[in-house]
């Protein structure tokens, strides 16, 4: 049934002196406006502190100025107290996972605003001019790390023609110029090449000058003279384009590169996306999804042999959405199952396939394997409840109590006398 088919470890800068410090209530509650509703009257002395920020003092305070990474309580016109986390102010990454990762590995500068760290090795070449790149990255703003993009998550991976990126697209674009095929690397872009002055307002929602930070992965690339991008592509030759990918892919396959392969498999995939499916009718939709399917069934193939079960599943799931009796996808799917414990579900997949296919003896092994499985299984929780419980007692001989035995003769002596008596009288 088989068919061959890490960040740049860069927290903000903290001093040596990292103790949280706060005024005294009565300091921190302050006066409120003076009417209540607009800004106070104040005639004080105007103080330059930034080109775009200016202060004016309404009540002096006492003491020190607050140092960098300090924790300072404010108050808005709520009257609520408000603190802004220690971990942000103080510059540590988020532990939650949300987080850019931690990346220990050399730095290196692509651009006067961009700089990466390798998380993960690449290999082959690296993609030149007018490659069409494709690739998963998520992206948070370098000062508050706010995520706002995450391709991941969608489970489609990201289109990129060198040379012919968006504006906001350019630190990424000469990042990915400098990674191999299956690299992942940590890319720092300086606002200039990222959303620039301005921001975006819509979606994703960067604010103005931010510095950005990606964790990319090139999945691959197509190096094609003219850039050619899948949107202007013909429908048979985004088919044929996968097709190469697919066949790329199974030659890797049989080479045991199984990484590899499934880079090649879902670069395949990436040109027949749901956008694309959703246009096609007749012969053409059956031309895709002869190559589409294949390549998410190889991929299947490959991550049961990575044991990366639960994908695999999600794979096969893809097909049988298409095909609901696809035999590879429901033996395969099982298999998945059968290394998860899901013995029931997986018996229920081959049982499936063996109405298909009734002489394959594939089905019939794995069948038998699960049989086994569970009688081994029923015999070992046999033995476990054997130990908990112990050995069923067996019964004691009871004693023989003569002197029972004694009166019930004689009881039964004194009852025939009177028995007898009682018919002689009659």
């Amino acid at each position: 049934m088989d068919e061959v088919h890490e960040e740049r470890s860069q927290p903000l800068d903290q001093e040596e002196d990292n103790e949280i410090r706060t005024e005294s209530a009565a300091f921190v509650q302050g006066e409120p406006p003076q009417d209540g509703n607009g800004p106070p009257k104040v005639d004080s002395e105007v103080e330059v502190l930034h080109e775009k920020v200016t202060k004016q003092i309404i009540k002096e305070g006492h003491g020190q100025k607050p140092s960098k990474y300090a924790t300072c309580f404010y108050q808005e016109e709520d009257n609520e107290i408000r603190t802004e986390s220690a971990a942000f102010v103080q510059g540590e990454p988020p532990q939650d996972g949300n987080g850019p990762p931690k990346v220990d590995s050399e730095v290196e500068v692509l651009h006067e605003k961009v700089t990466k760290q390798i998380i993960k090795e690449g290999h082959g070449q690296k993609p030149s001019k007018y490659a069409t790149c494709f690739l998963h990255y998520r992206a948070w703003t370098e000062s508050t790390l706010h995520k706002f993009e995450d391709t991941w998550n969608e489970q489609k991976p990201v289109e990129l023609v060198l040379g012919k990126e968006k504006k906001e697209m350019t630190g990424l674009a000469i990042g990915l110029s400098s990674m191999k095929s299956g690299e992942r690397a940590l890319l720092h872009v300086g606002w200039e090449l990222g959303y620039g002055k301005e921001g975006s307002f819509s979606f994703p929602n960067v604010p103005p000058m931010a510095d950005i930070i990606y964790e990319a992965e090139l999945i691959g690339f197509d190096e094609t003279k003219e850039g050619k991008a899948r949107g202007d592509m013909t429908v048979e030759e985004r088919i044929g384009a996968a097709d190469r990918r697919k066949m790329d892919g199974n030659a890797l396959f049989k080479e045991e590169k199984l990484e590899e392969a499934m880079q090649q498999y879902e670069m395949a995939i990436a040109y027949m996306g749901d956008d694309f499916m959703f246009q096609l009718f007749g012969k053409y939709r059956d031309m895709a999804l002869a190559v589409k399917n294949p390549c998410h069934l190889n991929m299947a193939a490959c991550m049961i042999k990575l044991k990366r079960y639960e994908e695999a599943i999600m794979q096969c799931n893809v097909v049988l959405a298409e095909e609901e009796n696809n035999a590879k996808a429901l033996f395969r799917r099982g298999k998945a199952r059968a290394e998860l414990g899901q013995t029931d579900a997986a018996r229920e997949d081959y049982l499936k396939v063996r109405k298909f296919a009734p002489e394959d003896k594939a089905v019939a092994r794995e069948l038998r394997l699960l049989a086994e499985h569970d009688k081994a299984l029923y015999q070992k929780q046999k033995e476990i409840y054997k130990g908990i419980f112990g050995p069923r007692p067996e019964p004691k001989p009871k004693r023989t109590n003569w002197l029972v035995l004694f009166w019930q003769w004689l009881l039964s002596l004194f009852y025939r006398l009177f028995k007898r008596e009682r018919y002689k009288a009659d």
